[in-house]
Parts: C-alpha cells; sequence; structure tokens
C-alpha cells in the first residue's frame, strides 16, 4: 500500500456549489474543485450488441470469492501506515471477525449444498465444490499473512509503544508468581477438564470457542491410564489479562489466557505429566433456518434456533502450529472435517477477542483523532422544538460526520410531546442499552399509541432483539415481527401530531440501522421529513407490515418486494436509451454489494449504449467492469477506511432532471425480493445535489479507494506524481464535523 504521512488538506466549505475550472491543474488545490466532477467521460457510444451473450458466466465474479476480496482490503489496512497503530491491529482483528461470520454463514452453506448433493451453480458458473477449494486456498494464504504482519510488524511496533504482550519465556520470577496465583485464585476453580476415555466421550464444543487438546501419561486416582483431555477455557474470563503495574517495565503489558493455561495445566491433573498442551477453536454453522410454512410463533421457533447456534456442523478448524499430527489428526476426525478446512496458526487461535485491548489502554495518540459530529443548519438555527425545524424544510444528516442525536431527539421528544398521538418505528439492529428503545417505551408508557416492527431474524442480533421485544409490550407498545417470508430491512419512523385542530404527518428514513453505536462508525444517510406525501407513503409500508391487504401505491416511495428492482431497472435503460440518442447519460452507483443478475445485466447494456456508470461499492461485486464491448464504460471502486461505508445511493442524469435516492438496500437479490426494503427519493434541490456532490468526493479518492479490474484484483488508487492527496471521508468529516482536533 502507499504510503502517506499526513491525508489533512485545508479545510473548504464542502457545500459550496460555485462553477469552478476543470482539471486539476498544477498549482491548483483539489479541495478547490473536490466536490464537483469536472473529469471528462470518455464514453463511447454505441448501439446495444445483441450478439453479445449477458448470461455468459465469464461476464460475472464469483459472490463468495468476490467476499474475501473485500476481506482482504480490510487487512491491508493493518499495513497503512497512515492508520493510527491501534487502529491498523483492530483492522487485522476484523479481519478475523469477519472470517469467522464467513465460515459460519457462506462457507456453511456451500458445504451443506455438497453435503446434500444439491450443488448449484450461481451466474459466473462455479459449482460450490469448486468455490470450497477455491476459498481454502486463498483463506489459507491469508491467514498466514496475517499472523505474520501481527508477530512480525504490528506486535514490535507496539512494544516500541510500552504496549507489550508478554510471552511465557520473558516473564520474570515476580510476574511467574503473579501468574501462579491468578491462575489458582481466578481461573483453577471454573476451568472443567475433561479427560476423554469410554465414559467420558468428547465434549461438544461451542462454537468458536477456546479450548485446548493435552496430551497425558501416568495413572489416575482410578487407575486409568493417561491418554488425552480437553480443556475449555471459561469464556467468562478476558482472553488479555493486564499484568500489575508494579512488576512490569513502564507502559500497559498483558499477557494472554492461553499462555497461563499452558504454564499451569500440570495443576488440572495432579500426578499425571503432561506430554503436550494445545491451543485449538471449532468454527461452526451458525446460520439459522426458520422454516415460514411450518413456523406459527416466529419468536418461539427463533429462541429455539438460537440454542442449535451453537453447536451446528462444523466448518473449520483451526490449531496451534506446534500442534503435534497425531493430535490435529484425531481433531479433525472428531469434528469430521479434512486437511482443506485445517488452519495451522503462529499465535492465538482466536484473535478477534484481542479487541479487549482498545479497553485496556489510554493511547488517544494512538487512535484516530476525537471529533464532534456536526448539526445540519436548520437543527442549530431552531434551538425549540425539533418538529418546528422539520416543518421549515427537509432536513438531511450524513452519519457519522453529522450527529445522530437529532434522530433520538425527535422520539424522546415525541415522548412526552402531548399532542403526539401515534409512533411507528421499524427496529434492525439497535443495541441493547438503546435510547430508542427507551423513547418507545417512554411513549407507550404515556399512553401514546407506539407500534414497532422488530425484525427478530437480524443475523446475530437475534436474541438481543428478542429481549427488546419484551421490553416493549411489557410498557404497552404494539410489536410487530414483520412478515415471516421476507426480512423487514426498512429503516423507517412515522409520527402523528395533532396542530391547531389537524393531524401532521412526520416522517424518518434512513440507509443504516436505529443503533447509536453504528452512527458513529458506518456512514449513512437519514431524512427527517413533513413532506405529505412521503409521509403518507411510509404510513402505507407500515400499514402492509402490520395488517394484510393489496399492494398500496406509493406517491414516491419505492418499496421491495414490490416496486424497487422494477423501478432500478427502468431507470437505468432510461439511461440507457438517452445515451442511444447521443443525449448525457450518467449513473453513480453507491451500495454496500451487486449480485443481482437482472441489475447487472442493464447495467451492461447501459454500458453498451454509452451511459457512464460510476459505482462505489464497498463489497461484494459480481459485475465486471471494463470488458470491451460490455462494461468498458463501467468504474468500480471500493472505499475502505476510518469509517464502515454503508450509504445506499442511486443517482441518475435522466436528461438533466437528475433524479437521486437514498435506500436501505443493496443490489442483491435478497433485498430486492425477499426483505421489506425502502428506497426514497430526495425531493429537496439542495439536498440532492449536496449528496451528488457526496458521491463525486468519493470518486476522487485517491488514498482509500481500490480500483476493481476487470481479473477480480483490486488496484489501490494514489496520487499521481505531483498531485495532492485526496480522502473522501476526511473530506466529509471536515466539511460536516463541528470540529476536527
Amino acid at each position: 500500500m502507499t504510503e502517506s504521512t499526513s491525508r489533512q488538506t485545508p479545510k473548504t466549505d464542502a457545500t459550496k456549489t460555485d462553477e469552478q475550472d476543470s482539471g486539476l491543474g498544477s498549482g491548483t488545490s483539489p479541495r478547490a474543485i473536490l466536490r464537483i466532477n469536472q473529469s471528462k467521460s470518455g464514453v463511447r457510444r454505441r448501439k446495444t450488441d445483441d450478439s453479445v451473450d449477458l448470461d455468459n458466466p465469464e461476464l460475472y465474479f464469483n459472490r463468495e470469492l468476490s467476499h474475501l476480496q473485500f476481506n482482504i482490503r480490510v487487512l491491508e489496512q493493518s499495513l497503512d501506515v497512515s492508520h493510527p497503530l491501534l487502529n491498523r491491529l483492530l483492522f487485522l482483528l476484523i479481519f478475523s471477525s469477519n472470517l469467522d461470520e464467513f465460515f459460519e454463514i457462506r462457507v456453511a452453506g456451500l458445504r451443506r449444498q455438497v453435503a446434500l448433493d444439491r450443488e448449484k451453480s450461481g451466474v459466473d458458473g462455479m459449482r460450490p465444490t469448486e468455490v470450497l477449494k477455491e476459498v481454502s486456498r486463498i483463506c489459507h494464504e491469508q491467514v498466514e499473512r496475517q499472523y505474520k504482519i501481527l508477530n512480525e510488524m504490528l506486535f514490535p511496533a507496539l512494544e516500541e509503544q510500552k504496549i507489550r504482550f508478554i510471552r511465557r519465556d520473558q516473564w520474570t520470577r515476580a510476574q511467574e508468581k503473579w501468574v501462579e496465583d491468578f491462575f489458582k485464585e481466578e481461573i483453577l476453580p471454573v476451568i472443567s477438564p475433561i479427560g476423554l476415555d469410554p465414559s467420558h466421550p468428547f465434549p461438544r464444543l461451542v462454537n468458536k470457542s477456546l479450548n485446548f487438546i493435552v496430551s497425558l501419561e501416568g495413572k489416575d486416582a482410578f487407575g486409568r491410564e493417561g491418554g488425552m483431555a480437553i480443556l475449555p477455557a471459561p469464556r467468562s474470563l478476558s482472553r488479555l489479562i493486564r499484568i500489575p503495574d508494579e512488576l512490569c517495565e513502564e507502559g500497559d503489558n498483558f499477557v494472554f489466557l492461553s499462555s497461563m493455561i499452558h504454564a499451569h495445566a500440570d495443576l488440572l491433573f495432579p500426578g499425571m505429566k503432561i506430554r503436550g498442551c494445545y491451543q485449538f477453536r471449532l468454527t461452526r454453522n451458525a446460520d439459522l433456518t426458520v422454516d415460514s410454512e411450518e413456523v406459527s410463533d416466529l419468536a418461539s421457533a427463533l429462541r429455539g434456533e438460537l440454542l442449535s447456534r451453537r453447536y451446528g456442523d462444523a466448518v473449520r478448524l483451526e490449531v496451534a502450529d506446534n500442534c503435534p499430527d497425531e493430535l490435529v489428526n484425531f481433531l479433525l476426525k472428531q469434528f469430521g472435517l479434512g486437511e482443506e478446512e485445517l488452519y495451522r496458526v503462529n499465535g492465538p487461535v482466536n484473535l478477534n477477542r484481542l479487541m479487549a485491548l482498545m479497553g485496556q489502554v489510554n493511547r488517544p495518540d494512538l487512535e484516530y483523532s476525537p471529533f464532534t459530529a456536526g448539526l445540519p443548519r436548520l437543527l442549530r438555527k431552531d434551538e425549540g422544538s425539533i418538529f418546528h425545524a422539520i416543518r421549515q424544510g427537509d432536513i438531511l444528516l450524513h452519519h457519522p460526520f453529522e450527529s445522530f442525536s437529532p434522530v433520538e431527539d425527535l422520539l424522546r421528544e415525541a415522548a412526552s410531546d402531548p399532542d403526539v398521538v401515534s409512533i411507528k418505528q421499524t427496529l434492525y439492529r439497535t443495541g441493547p442499552d438503546s435510547n430508542i428503545v427507551n423513547a418507545l417505551v417512554e411513549a407507550a408508557r404515556n399512553g401514546k399509541e407506539v407500534t414497532v416492527v422488530i425484525e427478530l431474524r437480524a443475523r446475530f442480533d437475534e436474541a438481543d432483539n428478542l429481549t427488546l421485544a419484551s421490553r416493549l409490550q411489557e410498557a404497552g407498545a404494539i410489536v410487530i415481527y414483520g412478515v415471516v417470508a421476507y426480512k423487514t430491512h426498512a429503516k423507517m419512523m412515522h409520527l402523528l401530531r395533532r396542530e391547531n385542530g389537524q393531524l401532521h404527518h412526520y416522517a424518518h428514513l434512513g440507509t443504516g440501522n436505529y443503533h447509536a453505536k453504528t452512527a458513529r462508525l458506518y456512514t449513512d444517510y437519514g431524512l427527517l421529513t413533513a413532506n405529505p406525501e412521503l409521509c403518507e407513503d411510509v404510513h402505507r409500508v407500515f400499514l402492509q407490515l402490520c395488517g394484510m391487504g393489496q399492494v398500496l401505491n406509493m406517491h414516491k416511495l419505492l418499496h421491495a418486494p414490490f416496486t424497487l428492482h422494477k423501478r432500478l431497472v427502468e431507470m437505468i435503460e432510461r439511461e440507457a436509451e438517452q445515451a442511444a440518442t447521443g443525449k448525457k447519460a450518467r449513473i453513480i452507483i453507491k451500495t454496500n454489494s451487486v449480485t443481482e443478475p437482472k441489475l447487472i445485466k442493464a447495467l451492461y447494456k447501459a454500458s453498451q449504449a454509452g451511459v457512464k456508470v460510476d459505482m462505489i461499492v464497498r463489497g461484494i461485486c459480481c459485475l465486471k467492469p471494463g470488458i470491451p464491448e460490455v462494461s468498458e464504460n463501467i468504474r468500480v471502486r471500493s472505499i475502505i477506511g476510518r469509517f464502515l461505508e454503508h450509504t445506499r445511493i442511486f443517482s441518475f442524469y435522466n436528461n438533466g432532471k437528475e433524479e437521486t435516492y437514498c435506500a436501505s438496500a443493496d443490489f442483491m437479490e435478497r433485498n430486492m425480493f425477499h426483505r421489506v426494503e425502502t428506497c426514497f427519493p430526495l425531493l429537496d434541490n439542495k439536498l440532492a445535489l449536496r449528496v451528488r456532490k457526496d458521491l463525486e468526493t468519493y470518486l476522487l479518492d485517491n488514498c482509500q479507494s481500490w480500483e476493481l479490474q476487470s481479473d477480480g484484483n483490486y488496484q489501490l488508487n494514489s496520487p499521481g506524481k505531483g498531485k495532492d492527496e485526496v480522502s473522501a471521508q476526511e473530506t466529509l468529516l471536515d466539511a460536516y464535523a463541528e470540529k476536527v482536533t
């Protein structure tokens, strides 16, 4: 990756719309024109070539392999010295967390297809057996690389900053004594060794838990010959334990729980000789399956499924790289896995538990500089009722650069406002300690009509959502679980308020979840509006979710699974028609993933017709850009940086009458056909222009953007010789945040 000592550039008003001269000429500040796209298109225009078979598998990337490419780009951030050191470590750990979920869901699904002899090829033509083989090759390469980065780069760099992970062979006598005492007092009472013999079969181990396999010699108290035992590490104990300062050099000093167990495993087997003790970790299938045709009570069905998640089929085995082959083969046989699913690692097998370090060291100099999220002008100007501010005009919030607090403030005010009659809200991922839920509970207790549509099946948040549902029901809210066969992924809120004897509607629509923590980490848009047509549309979507009836017509809103996909295809085709007649045509798509074949084909046809298509796709992209006669007018880039890119924006030139939409949906089959999603137009021209300028900022990024090549590789963009660096995320921070320090 390109090293950069600084990505800070002079602060300018990124909301300016003045015309500016084109090009980044020498001596011209990129920030002066950063918000306007001035580049010549270079688009080739022609009639659509019907002889090209757009169903040809060679025109598509495999979904799972593209997913892995995203994870690799995350890992690359650990090498980028422009990120602070602790954040580089965090990127490396996020790679582990992402890979865990990839195996738990995607790899598990592929293995299930193979096991049931139901292999089904995707649009790319690869069979699951082929994909699994390639996944194994890539993952083995990248996991080995990950541990090299950790051991050879990050650990030494952290040690230079006096953050140390002290190994057993480095302990002083005083530290050894402290570790022994800690083991006896904190670990020994809670750990449960399991000897393996006919009366003690191999235990059922919890998904992703840290365990040790121990090889023993000698006889125990009952005369049993030593063999093997399993030590499950107590899940209640931190994997990273701080050594008292008085026993160490200056700085932050830690020891791994695994090192403590290794050092004193003999205390668990008195009188026996330990020949070896080796850590391992098993990853299981964690996908929940609920048959929509068989379920009569979704909440009860999910409670049952959650218990089974911890003990699904094995999909991956991680072991210490010094574990003898005989023990490794024993474990593989126990779990029904082969060499392809075995990962020998040089370090802790549960790296993502190292994230606890962030809360145990106070080193702001090694983390991103803090900032204060901004507020739009309407909210700064009107310090009274937030309802009054929204009546003045639509308010667009761009998180995390702008605060999520106005959304919480709106609900808090609504909960206590005697004029508010009803509140309707969707919740997908919210968090266990949520101000949003607190406000909804207060509103219900205050006698307001509160209806909450909770998606219980938000992956890995099911348990929290079941708890939230119970809490809301106890407060008197009406809780709906949506439609069994369709996840409710839409992010929307509807409020009804009596003003001067009449009922007035207010709404919030967003691209991200009602989760205050992720709103500080994910980029998302949220629209606060009193527009009568938009509010009526939101109300109608709630009617469809809560009741029964035919599809309701919408004024402005596009919604899945009914109108969104069809309308997107139509708007793409409209741009193609404009280009075919020689008119300017342009599409900008920003989304998290692109997999849906019909949308990809529509974009291919648009490219063939001469439409310039810019796509900002954070993760999976099955579309191949830059293919002659097919996609040479399509450019795909991925932004990986401090914040997780999460906004979904669809912008169409429309012969000069530009249309810009924000959405909760990605360009994926599940979003278009198997989820309830909303896609809302920005009806205020100033707000729409602002979002399009944000998009252009991302297209000018030359620090954190990766260009997708036609061979499936991603190339990191870097400033040309003599050019200034442009970081989209830092530009937006400068533009919208109150203060960057």
